[in-house]
């Protein structure tokens, strides 16, 4: 549900922190409501589940925007020739928050459980160790980050939101123009469904195929996230060196050998070179495609193409997960033939790759001024 209220609602919103020049503004809205409606979920008593989803989709839908408007910032803190690398710290850096939340609330939980607390009692805390955390962790970005764009004077004077659909009607009408930043749309709906079965069915995937227990479930996502930052931070040069395209592209072939690689492992051993080449490639294809985004965007309309950015990524994230439950399903439970069969996704994300031209794609973002 969240996915598809950011899909609706994330480019007009884009659109809204352009004319606006309220990215920062919004930036603030958004993460104060995810903190607030995380908080809200340490309240959540047992039975209360139409509130915990809620809930759930309310936190979920504000960080997903915060993510786009963050991103939105990437042009205006990096020159060109280093969006790759800065693309890619951000990214390192948000997998080793995530490590250092999920650490602490797992040591809470065993210290709890050792006292022999209920569910019930240790649960809330993990969220409000998390929202803590995350609302922290924002201070920084409000106190020092500048919103450096300027409002659009035309827009000031009608309402925000007529002003917004029109610009974002516009720019839909004008999309021939954008051919590159549309191929990379595509390439992202194809290649971030199959991220999106990597990060909602990695652990089901190592537990009831390859036989992972609880443990060393929890010892897979560490590694998996100490990958990702690994992958992340380390391409985001080598994007910047060899071009994004290239570095893109060879994180595609390193999902493929994933799916392939999964689907045939018969031991815990094989699936580590699995989990670990996955981990890498997540954090570097995320990395490197937030990076093209930000080249192929309009300087007066960043904030708008991320949200069409989201966009695809939120579709992506239904799109993966559902085409493999299908197949799982279609194939008696047979959860081997659906993360091979995942490998096409990132075929045909390379595939969708070939046409974009960066410098072409370039030259018409900076027209659109």
């Amino acid at each position: 549900m969240s996915h598809a209220i950011v899909m609706l609602t994330m480019p007009t919103l884009g659109a809204f922190a352009d004319l606006r020049a309220a990215k920062k503004r919004l930036l603030t809205i958004s993460t104060a409501g995810c903190v607030v409606f995380t908080l809200a979920l340490a309240l959540v008593g047992p039975g209360d589940v139409a509130l915990a989803v809620g809930l759930i989709i309310l936190s979920n839908t504000f960080y997903a925007y915060g993510e786009s408007l963050t991103a939105a910032f990437l042009p205006e803190l990096a020159r060109p020739e280093s969006l790759g690398r800065v693309s890619g710290w951000g990214w390192s850096f948000g997998y080793l928050g995530g490590m250092l939340t999920l650490g602490l609330s797992l040591a809470y939980v065993l210290w709890a459980q050792a006292q022999g607390q209920p569910a019930a009692r240790y649960v809330p805390v993990t969220m409000l160790l998390t929202a803590v955390i995350y609302g922290l962790a924002s201070l920084a970005t409000f106190a020092l980050l500048k919103e450096r764009a300027q409002p659009n004077p035309n827009a000031l004077a009608q309402s925000g939101m007529k002003a917004s659909l029109a610009q974002l009607w516009h720019t839909l009408q004008q999309a021939r123009r954008y051919q590159d930043f549309t191929a990379l749309l595509a390439c992202a709906v194809a290649y971030q469904a199959g991220v999106a079965v990597a990060i909602a069915l990695a652990a089901i995937y190592a537990e009831q195929v390859i036989g992972f227990a609880p443990q060393e479930t929890m010892v897979l996502i560490f590694v998996l996230n100490l990958a990702a930052a690994a992958g992340a931070f380390s391409w985001g040069y080598l994007q910047d060196r060899i071009g994004h395209k290239l570095a893109l592209a060879s994180t595609l072939v390193g999902w493929i050998a994933t799916c392939v690689i999964a689907a045939v492992s018969t031991s815990k051993g094989d699936f580590w070179y699995a989990a670990v080449i996955a981990g890498v490639c997540m954090g570097s294809s995320q990395s490197a495609g937030r990076a093209m985004a930000g080249l192929l965007s309009p300087p007066k309309q960043v904030a708008e193409f991320y949200g069409l950015w989201a966009f695809a990524v939120r579709l992506a994230s239904i799109i993966g997960p559902l085409a493999y439950g299908a197949l799982t399903w279609m194939t008696n439970g047979n959860q081997r033939i659906a993360i091979a069969s995942t490998s096409v996704l990132f075929v045909l994300g390379l595939l969708l790759l070939i046409p974009v031209n960066l410098q072409r794609g370039q030259q018409a973002a900076r027209l659109s001024e």
